[in-house]
């Protein structure tokens, strides 16, 4: 499985490490993921999801459902 969040779809970016000289290389920017469980109240079960922490904050903000429901929209999961 690939490191993208289940709930934002965020996904690794590529840049440049730039040196002193201005010299240019590539490199990979992480996304910050977490592995976490969640228990759905509303098919009373356990989850396991694999959120960066923006996703863990929308889960926080809007609910464990409607960003579920979102995610499911926008083809994440």
């Amino acid at each position: 499985m690939s490191n993208i969040c289940q709930i934002t779809g965020k996904r690794a970016m590529v840049g440049n490490n730039i040196s002193h000289s201005k010299r240019r290389t590539k490199r990979k920017f992480g996304v910050n993921l977490f592995k976490r469980k969640f228990y759905w109240a509303e098919q009373d079960l356990w989850i396991d999801l694999r959120v960066s922490a923006a996703g863990l904050r929308t889960i926080n903000k809007i609910g464990l459902d409607a960003a579920l429901k979102q995610a499911a929209d926008k083809g994440f999961l």
